[in-house]
């Protein structure tokens, strides 16, 4: 049965929220579109806390990860040039296995097991402040050996397929800021994607992140790669997405090629596309993708059965654009939200042997550093419902039982222990990194910038320590391979080894 769609309900949801964005704040705006126009607009705060100047549905910001599929758009119009099919090794020869037999269809799809770029820094030690370039970040990967796991066995997000897919097109004189700004030539939507954070980009507008006591600006210093590269405005993005929506020329066909299944090796469908990913509500299938950089946030979300959506950006790291757009959503077609649960029992649980532990805090579960809300499943489990961090979890008496990522995972509680004496001393890294191990904490970095960390047993040799690096703070496990050798392991990154430096 079909259903009218509710305009003014949603603008309601919408409103909301733009006006929770205070008027001395940064801000952002949501929109409300279908294939006969942009039926509303409600923006809040301000785009700069310098000129104060308001938020408008023309601001441009940083769309981060909401690029992905607009580059994955660019890889299907030039399949001359490179497939789906193609090992990643065809094209970047110097990719060492196993990454160089990554096909470049599981580089885009999340199933890869490619570690993230920016995650693999950080456990080197470098900050999100420190300024890296395309050249030597590829030369890095291609120093690499091991995946985060083998290729087409899990979903887990990262950006570095989309890096390296690039950084291949650039081979052959494809590039995607020219691919990415033809689109506007005739159209309305005005659209750039800079490599640094420091290029000039017409009309960009600062970021901001709060430390808890006042707003600060944002910065980053990774090459930004097609993975998160694009800027512009929420007009602009919801004009794109008509387009795609529309199914006219020159992306006829499009949308439905970036949002069909994708199998894992095993045949089973993981709900993540090329740069979109599957969303349920209400039983019904949306199509949709966020983006995350320091100080900005961007989400969208599509029917494509109505031929409508919403568009949420914004220059501050607070907002949360997954759940705008759903709420949205769920009052545009009148469906029903899902219930967050909070049937796991608190607790950090680890798995048997590895770094995998799960930290349950009522309604957030929080997998390798990487935090989620867990909402009821029929059958008194809880799920993501995410096709990009997929959980699906049950109590099993004291273990938490399961899949997460699609891997069939057990984890029991862990019994947390002292850090032994045998654990201390100087770590070093085949990247130069190094690090040491003293009092029970990891002490990394040099000068004023030298933090100290404190370990927390997990047993079976696994340690976490809190690391905070500007708006981010992580938890990273330090898992002991051997008296001598460890590894560092993010929910994005879980290759990174140190041996004993003596």
């Amino acid at each position: 049965m079909s259903i009218t769609p509710r305009w003014d309900a949603a603008k309601a949801v919408a409103r909301k929220f733009a006006a929770g964005w205070g008027a001395d704040q940064p801000g952002g705006a949501v929109i409300g579109f279908d294939e006969s126009g942009i039926r509303f607009a409600e923006a809040g705060g301000v785009e700069s806390l310098s000129t104060m100047a308001p938020f408008t549905a023309g601001t441009v910001v940083r769309y981060a990860s909401v690029t992905k599929h607009a580059f994955s758009a660019m890889v299907l119009s030039h399949l001359d040039a490179i497939t789906l099919d193609d090992r990643l090794g065809a094209h970047l020869p110097e990719l060492q296995e196993p990454l160089a037999s990554v096909t470049v269809g599981r580089a885009l799809d999340m199933s890869g097991g490619l570690p993230d770029t920016r995650e693999c820094l950080s456990l080197l030690g470098l900050s999100v402040y420190t300024e890296t370039k395309a050249g030597p970040l590829l030369e890095f990967l291609a120093r690499q050996t091991r995946l985060n796991y083998e290729a087409g066995t899990e979903i887990s997000y990262s950006n570095t397929g989309y890096r390296l897919v690039e950084a291949a097109l650039e081979r052959k004189g494809l590039f995607f800021r020219d691919f990415i700004r033809s689109v506007g030539a005739d159209t309305e939507i005005v659209f750039d994607a800079p490599d640094a954070w420091n290029d000039a980009v017409a009309g960009l507008v600062p970021g901001y992140w709060h430390d808890g006591e006042k707003w600060q600006l944002s910065a980053a210093g990774l090459h930004i790669s097609a993975s998160g590269s694009m800027t512009g405005s929420a007009t602009s993005l919801a004009n794109w997405l008509r387009l795609l929506l529309s199914d006219k020329p020159p992306f006829a066909g499009t949308l439905d090629r970036l949002a069909a299944p994708r199998a894992l090796a095993d045949g089973r469908e993981s709900g993540y596309g090329l740069g979109l990913r599957r969303t349920i509500l209400g039983g019904r299938e949306f199509t949709g993708h966020g983006g995350s950089h320091p100080g900005y946030k961007s989400y969208f979300l599509l029917d494509r059965a109505s031929r409508s959506g919403f568009v949420i950006v914004s220059n501050r790291e607070d907002t949360n654009g997954n759940k705008i757009a759903q709420e949205a959503m769920a009052a545009l077609l009148d469906l029903s939200l899902p219930v967050a649960s909070a049937a796991l029992k608190d607790g950090l649980y680890v798995t048997e042997t590895g770094p995998f532990w799960l930290d349950v805090k009522g309604s957030t579960v929080t997998w390798l550093d990487a935090d989620e809300t867990v909402y009821e499943e029929d059958g008194g489990g809880v799920s993501t419902f995410s096709a990009s961090s997929p959980m699906r979890l049950t109590m099993d008496g004291p273990a938490v039982i399961g899949e997460i990522g699609h891997a069939a995972r057990r984890l029991l509680p862990a019994v947390e222990a002292g850090v032994p004496a045998s654990l201390e001393g100087h770590w070093r890294s085949g990247e130069g990194a190094c690090f040491e191990i003293d009092g029970g904490a990891v002490v990394m970095g040099v000068g004023p910038v030298r933090h100290r960390m404190p370990l927390i047993a997990l047993g079976g040799g696994r340690f976490l320590f809190t690391l905070k690096d500007g708006p981010w703070t992580k938890r990273v496990c330090l898992h002991l391979l051997s008296d001598n050798r460890l590894e560092l392991v993010l929910s994005r990154a879980r290759m990174i080894e140190y041996g004993r430096a003596g």
